[in-house]
C-alpha cells in the first residue's frame, strides 16, 4: 500500500493472467449461463431439464454448459433420467462444484477490490459489468471475508450473522463455527477466538463495523491501527490486518457486487 488512507494495493499483473481473466469474464458475461448456475444451484439436473427451465434449445444449453465446465464452476456426473414411456436411462447431470458461487465471488472480488492495475480499460469495464450482473442474479449473498496468504490462502468466510468473532482455534474447546472466523495455528500472532482478536458487527442499516478486542498484535484497516473498543465502518475492498508480519493474518472484506447490503429487519 502506498499510504495509510489508500484502499489501493498496487500489484503487477502478468499478461497471461490478464488474458485468463478476460476469458473467465467472457464465460460469466452471459446472462444465460448465470441462469444455468441458478437452476443447478441446489440440485443436479440433466441438459433437457436445464434447457426447459431456461427456455432455450438443447444444443444451446449444452454449449453454455461446456463453457461453464471450462472454468471449473460446474461438474457433470452420471445419473438417471426421469421415468418416461421408454423407461429410465443413464444421463449426464450437471451441478455446481462445492463452493462454486463462493469461488466466483472470491475471484471477482479480489480482482475488483484489490484495485489491481488493469492496464486495459475495456477489461476493467468488463470486470465491473460481470460483477454487477452476477450480484443481481444471485441477490442476497452476504458479504464475505477472504483470507490472503499462509496455509489457508483464499479461504472464504461468509458473514451470515450480525456479530462474528475473529481469532485462532481453541484446541478442545467447541465453538460456533457459523458465528466465528477461526484461523489455524500458523497465524500465531492472532489471538485465540475464545478471547477474540477482533469482531465484525452488522449495523441495522446493513453496514459492517470492525473493532479490536484488546489483541496484543493489534488490528489495522488499510494500514490504520484501531484503538481498543473503537469501531470502524468497513467498505468493499478494505484490507484488514490482524497483527503485522508473517505470523499475523491479512483479510479482504468483499461485498458481492460492490453494493451495500440492505437491512434485513
Amino acid at each position: 500500500m502506498t499510504d495509510d488512507n489508500s484502499r489501493t494495493l498496487i500489484l503487477d499483473i502478468d499478461t497471461d493472467d490478464l488474458q485468463e481473466l478476460s476469458e473467465y469474464l467472457d464465460v460469466l458475461s452471459s446472462s444465460t449461463r448465470l441462469k444455468i448456475l441458478k437452476v443447478i444451484e441446489r440440485r443436479p439436473k440433466d441438459v433437457r431439464q436445464i434447457s426447459a427451465e431456461i427456455e432455450t434449445s438443447y444444443e444451446n444449453t449444452k454449449k453454455h454448459l461446456d463453457k461453464l465446465l471450462s472454468i471449473g464452476v460446474v461438474r457433470k456426473e452420471a445419473g438417471l433420467s426421469r421415468p418416461t414411456a421408454k423407461g429410465i436411462h443413464p444421463v449426464w447431470k450437471y451441478s455446481l462444484v462445492p463452493g462454486g458461487l463462493e469461488a466466483i465471488t472470491r475471484s471477482l472480488g479480489l480482482f475488483s477490490n484489490l484495485k489491481l492495475t488493469l492496464t486495459d480499460a475495456v477489461l476493467a469495464k468488463k470486470l465491473a459489468g460481470v460483477r454487477e450482473t452476477f450480484s443481481g442474479e444471485f441477490a442476497g449473498q452476504p458479504p464475505v471475508v477472504i483470507l490472503l496468504g499462509g496455509a489457508e490462502d483464499g479461504r472464504v468466510f461468509p458473514l451470515g450473522h450480525d456479530s462474528v468473532a475473529i481469532g485462532r482455534a481453541d484446541p478442545g474447546t467447541p465453538g460456533r463455527p457459523e458465528r466465528e472466523i477461526v484461523l489455524g495455528e500458523e497465524y500465531a500472532a492472532v489471538t485465540r477466538v475464545s478471547r477474540p482478536h477482533a469482531r465484525l458487527t452488522r449495523r441495522r442499516d446493513g453496514a459492517w463495523l470492525i473493532e479490536d478486542c484488546g489483541s496484543t498484535g493489534g488490528t489495522f484497516v488499510n494500514g490504520m491501527p484501531l484503538d481498543r473498543g473503537m469501531r470502524r465502518e468497513l467498505h468493499d475492498g478494505d484490507l484488514i490486518e490482524l497483527a503485522k508480519g508473517a505470523p499475523g493474518a491479512t483479510l479482504v472484506f468483499v461485498v458481492p457486487g460492490g453494493v451495500p447490503v440492505p437491512d434485513a429487519a
